[in-house]
């Protein structure tokens, strides 16, 4: 199964592509999607999508997994990331490809193993996992690769095709 793990931004959107089969990861690719500062946001939303169609098209992902919206003090930022996220669902969707959401907490105790752990621990447990040869620079991006693991241990789980859940 491949997995494209999105992390969502208007300024930046993290992403991970990897492959996941009997319980083995491979990762494929990862980066992050820039917008630039001082544009106008219809034109940063339609660079995403552009972008987000050509990382579809290129890696053609089973499943896509999106971490869900966190709301923070900043409803400004909030809203802008639910714009963002809008589009790239609506790509996913337009792509065929079924999305699921994940909070932070749900990824952390996947990935770490608590829901509480520091970013820092995250960023190691991607680099162990995927066995890379050092961490994503970007914390968008390995918080992608996080999402798109977390994916992987959930939406691949034994339970889930016992009992055929989607």
């Amino acid at each position: 199964m491949i997995i494209l793990g999105i992390d969502p931004g208007l300024a930046i959107v993290g992403y991970g592509v990897i492959e996941y089969s009997k319980g083995r990861f491979r990762t494929l690719a990862y980066g992050a999607i820039t917008t630039p500062a001082h544009t106008a946001v219809e034109a940063r939303l339609s660079l995403i999508f552009r972008d987000m169609n050509a990382l579809i098209e290129k890696y053609h992902p089973d499943e896509m997994a999106i971490e869900e919206l966190f709301f923070n003090t900043n409803s400004t930022t909030a809203i802008a990331v639910a714009e963002a996220r809008g589009v790239i669902l609506l790509a996913a969707q337009l792509k065929g490809v079924r999305c699921f959401e994940y909070t932070p907490l749900q990824v952390k105790s996947s990935v770490v193993g608590y829901g509480k752990a520091e970013k820092k621990q995250v960023m190691m447990m991607v680099e162990t996992i995927l066995g890379l040869e050092k961490a994503p620079k970007l914390d968008d991006t390995a918080d992608a690769l996080a999402i798109a693991i977390c994916h992987a241990h959930t939406g691949g789980s034994i339970l889930k095709r016992f009992y055929n859940l989607p």
